[in-house]
């Protein structure tokens, strides 16, 4: 089993910069794939971006050049910098962990609000 915990969720204005964690704890030794997925009121959650064991990184194209993921092995964290926020960032943004296996686990999420 893997445990994600998140943090860093606000209320930020248009075009304000926030960041978001995600610590992992558990079974992280079989993990290869990390990210963020958000989800906006009334619509399907989406992929934010991602990162792999090779620090391999996808993003979604809405979201390229103003969010960087990274990762820090020390402390099995990853983190998502969002800069140059805008309204339709707003979200409940979610962690997770893909495992070898395909195991997915899940955060509890955490509130992004962008508005002035």
């Amino acid at each position: 089993q893997v445990q994600l915990v998140e943090s860093g969720g606000g209320l930020v204005q248009p075009g304000g910069s926030l960041r978001l964690s995600c610590a992992a704890s558990g079974s992280i030794f079989s993990i290869n794939v990390r990210g963020w997925y958000r989800q906006a009121p009334g619509k399907q959650r989406e992929l934010v971006a991602s990162i792999t064991s090779s620090d391999t990184t996808n993003y979604a194209d809405s979201v390229k050049g103003r969010f960087t993921i990274s990762r820090d092995n020390a402390k099995n964290t990853v983190y998502l910098q969002m800069n140059n926020v805008k309204p339709e960032d707003t979200a409940v943004y979610y962690c997770y962990a893909r495992s070898i296996a395909l195991q997915v686990y899940w955060g509890q999420g955490t509130q992004v609000t962008v508005s002035s």
